[in-house]
């Protein structure tokens, strides 16, 4: 198999003729990983810790353990369309308890390890978990604040025994493998994520057995370009909604297999000398991960195998993807999409990059930038970034937030589904990012959008990270300002200040560049490591 051919070759052609096919009924427990399990051998997971341990589990082994898992959850009372909460790192039982969730049409709820104590009470008593898995220092905390959560009945921990909780590895080994995979409609529900969220509190996107299993054909296919003999690494967190798109429903539904890196904590060098000896074709890391990557001397390294990289989560800079490119020869191609969607654009192979732009739609969406009456505007005009629903919602987007139907109804304008976000399409389809809907700064009579300061600052080699947002101004009303993160060798310094306004008046339009500018050693984030330029914008504006 030819892994360097792309999966979509003629882009034009490929948009035109897309058709989604949802059957009534579907479970991609049963109607996916049953089916790459009928060949024995197939590889799904090739796991490694930081201590040199190395596990491999194919199809078959996933696919038995997951119905073991379902016993086991069914003795304990966990009925389908119950909610199981999911809080586990990047162990296999993560993979297992995802695909027996699907399998026994309960509805899965994954979280972040981050979580404390009264977040992991909000989220089960929103959503009425009736099931909590996760590892001993998460069920020490769910122990502070189970007495409060009546609906839940099963406690599962890993790795080790736990007064009060049934002991995953001894209860999945001594249950049976028999298990009738449930009969779901393709619109019931199977998938309850808490979005991580730029504003106030988490909101509960519900999906579908056919919104992420079947939608995520497309982000697999031609956004992570996969095919049965990859081997793809993605460095995400296993509570974020990216996880489910690049971990679990992308690849599996094109039968390849992943990587997976066990580990406390993102050591750049590690993942350098980790993707330079294991056999990994493609990767998947956020925006921060590359940075990273790319302050390291990746001149001693060599990656023999790696063909294709993708950037989410916020759009990548240009330079980054230049630097990167170098070294590797892989072009990192961003891709677009929400907690609330699969890939609703991305720079896919067969297309001619522009860097900082997301590429360009999916097949299978019309996406359009629309104004306040919901009209679509011309080219490069900036407007928010829709996605059309009318006549027929595609199916790649979440059913509701859940018990919130006025958040749900908020999205909806005319025939569109609004993102929440600001972009331009050019003339030549390529859809570019301006920034969230709520983080635009106005300043002067412009409108400016923080990556575009972002992207150029990123440029100084005095920078590592930065977040732009508004700041008060008696003149103007508002400026933008910068928290600038420095590089290792770099000091803070008013000349330094200077220098950095002055690179970036000459890398943008002059009037973007940050009036303000302030040096931090850390910048606030969500837990899945998305900037909250709230926190930042917040302060600066004495909300806080």
């Amino acid at each position: 198999m030819d892994l360097d051919t792309p999966n979509m070759t003629d882009y034009e052609k490929e948009y035109a003729e897309f058709k989604w096919n949802v059957p009534e009924y579907f479970n991609f427990a049963g109607e996916v990983i049953d089916k790459w399990a009928q060949d024995p051998d197939k590889l799904a997971l090739w796991w490694v810790d930081d201590a040199g341990n190395e596990v491999k589990k194919t199809y078959a082994d996933l696919s038995r353990a997951s119905r073991q898992l379902c016993n086991v959850m069914k003795a304990e009372g966990v009925k389908q369309d119950d909610v199981v909460m999911v809080i586990l790192p990047r162990n296999l039982e993560w993979w297992e308890a995802f695909t027996a969730c699907i399998r026994m049409g309960a509805v899965i709820s994954p979280g972040t390890t981050q979580l404390t104590a009264k977040d992991i009470k909000y989220r089960l008593l929103e959503s009425g978990a009736t099931c909590l898995i996760t590892n001993p220092a998460l069920a020490a905390k769910a122990d502070e604040v189970a007495a409060e959560c009546p609906a839940l009945k099963s406690k599962i921990v890993i790795t080790e025994p736990r007064d009060g909780w049934t002991f995953y590895t001894d209860a999945v080994a001594a249950a049976s493998d028999q298990f009738e995979t449930a009969r779901t409609k393709s619109d019931d529900r199977c998938i309850l994520y808490f979005t991580s969220g730029t504003t106030g509190m988490p909101k509960m996107t519900l999906h579908t057995h056919a919104s992420y299993p079947i939608g995520h054909i497309v982000t697999g296919k031609y956004w992570l370009d996969l095919k049965p003999a990859d081997l793809h690494w993605n460095i995400s967190d296993t509570g974020w909604a990216k996880a489910a798109w690049s971990s679990y429903f992308g690849p599996m539904n094109m039968g390849a297999a992943q990587f997976v890196h066990h580990t406390d904590r993102f050591d750049p060098m590690k993942t350098l000398e980790l993707l330079s000896k294991y056999p990994v074709t493609t990767m998947c890391g956020a925006p921060t991960i590359y940075r990273m990557l790319v302050l390291q001397d990746l001149s001693k390294f060599k990656f023999p195998t790696l063909r294709h990289c993708v950037g989410a989560g916020e759009p990548l800079n240009p330079e980054i993807i230049e630097i990167w490119k170098k070294a590797t020869g892989c072009t990192i191609r961003d891709g677009y999409g929400q907690t609330e969607s699969v890939c609703l654009c991305g720079s896919f192979r067969c297309l001619t990059p522009r860097f900082g732009s997301m590429g360009k739609p999916t097949p299978g969406f019309k996406i359009a930038v629309i104004d306040e009456n919901a009209q679509p505007l011309p080219p490069d005009t900036e407007g928010d970034l829709a996605v059309c629903i009318k006549p027929e919602r595609p199916v790649g987007l979440f059913r509701e937030y859940w018990n919130d139907p006025q958040r749900t109804a908020a999205t909806i304008r005319g025939d569109w589904y609004l993102t929440g976000d600001r972009a331009y399409i050019d003339k030549d389809g390529y859809v570019w990012f301006v920034g969230r809907a709520d983080d635009v700064i106005l300043t002067s009579g412009y409108r400016i959008g923080p990556f575009e300061v972002e992207s150029a600052l990123i440029e100084h080699d005095a920078v590592a990270e930065s977040a732009v947002v508004s700041s008060p101004d008696e003149t103007r009303g508002e400026v933008v300002k910068a928290f600038i993160i420095l590089a290792p060798g770099y000091e803070p310094s008013e000349a330094l200040v200077k220098e950095l306004q002055d690179h970036v008046k000459k890398t943008t339009a002059p009037y973007k560049y940050p009036r303000k500018i302030e040096f931090v050693t850390e910048l606030p984030k969500t837990i899945s490591g998305k900037i909250r330029r709230i926190d930042l914008r917040d302060k600066e504006w004495g909300r806080k």
